[in-house]
């Protein structure tokens, strides 16, 4: 069932810039979706459409069962926000901070609420601190703490761990993955793979306005992933035997290895074919391992192929 619905938005400013061009999203209740991109793919954009901070120029976003034109309060209360940038009163406790956020939403105020929100993110003994006094990770905690205070049913955080050590960033994963438990759907924007990798059911990847393409992680891997087999030499080679000419092979600068390529979604990866082939070159290998595409070299060759559609486009 879908938490969030975009249908045919895109954006063009006054200057006549697309950043967005007809993007159709659905988000599953209760999942971990993340959104990457290039800076200026459109991200940030697409966030404050369906936030209500920018208008679209075509198309609907529903959030949570309601229009955010239409029903804007409604939508608005439904999500929870957490930018790149902090953006709150420094001078201000953690506590006043919270109550504050919870009733511009026009929500009661509801300390066990708060109180299970703080704990929730290890805030509980900072409660009475001023933000200002607190280490950059902790007020990153408390942009969080600040958005989950209305209680929302989707939360938005773009580049959650930005600044944040790998320790941290670690501990702020396994929040993420605790706040979905608790009902919460996540959509995150992010500059580090690793964290998509890390914690996302599904993946969408955004490039010049465009959704390349939206998968589950599995799925992704499987599909766009490539395998490498690694072969270590017994002996140097100069160059590739002729009688293996025509194989997606590389041979290293030393000659010491010998790397094949081969699709894991192939009937038949050639793994056989090509060991018996070099058997009979008689060329012997003293160790073999394989390797499968990241996250990160599938999401560099999406941006890549679009690039080169724009650029043949515009050629033509």
């Amino acid at each position: 069932m879908s938490v969030l619905t975009v249908s045919g938005v895109s954006k063009t400013y006054a200057t006549g810039y697309q950043a967005l061009k007809h993007v159709d999203l659905e988000i599953r209740r209760g999942e971990i979706f993340a959104l990457l991109g290039p800076n200026g793919a459109g991200k940030t954009t697409l966030i404050n459409i369906v936030c209500g901070i920018v208008t679209a120029s075509t198309g609907t976003v529903t959030a949570d069962g309601h229009d955010n034109v239409r029903d804007f309060r409604k939508a608005r209360a439904a999500i929870g926000l957490v930018p790149q940038e902090l953006t709150t009163d420094m001078f201000e406790t953690v506590w006043s901070t919270l109550c504050f956020s919870r009733g511009l939403f026009g929500k009661p105020p509801d300390p066990a609420v708060l109180e299970k929100v703080l704990r929730d993110l290890s805030l509980w003994e900072k409660k009475d601190a001023k933000i200002m006094t607190l280490s950059g990770g902790m007020k990153r905690r408390v942009m969080i703490a600040k958005a989950l205070a209305h209680e929302p049913t989707i939360l938005f955080l773009d580049e959650p761990s930005a600044g944040v050590d790998v320790e941290l960033r670690r501990d702020m994963w396994q929040m993420v993955r605790n706040l979905r438990e608790n009902g919460v759907t996540i959509i995150l924007t992010t500059h580090y793979i690793e964290e998509a990798e890390e914690m996302a059911d599904r993946i969408g990847v955004i490039s010049k306005g465009e959704l390349v393409v939206v998968e589950e992680k599995t799925a992704l891997m499987r599909k766009l992933g490539k395998k490498q087999l690694t072969l270590s030499l017994q002996n140097p080679l100069a160059a590739i035997p002729p009688t293996l000419a025509g194989l997606p092979l590389e041979l290293s600068d030393e000659g010491n290895t010998l790397t094949y390529n081969f699709d894991t979604q192939a009937h038949d990866t050639g793994i056989a074919p090509l060991l018996r082939r070099l058997n009979e070159a008689g060329i012997e290998f003293k160790d073999l391992h394989t390797a499968e595409s990241s996250l990160e070299e599938i999401f560099v060759s999406l941006v890549r192929s679009t690039t080169t559609k724009d650029t043949k486009g515009a050629r033509l």
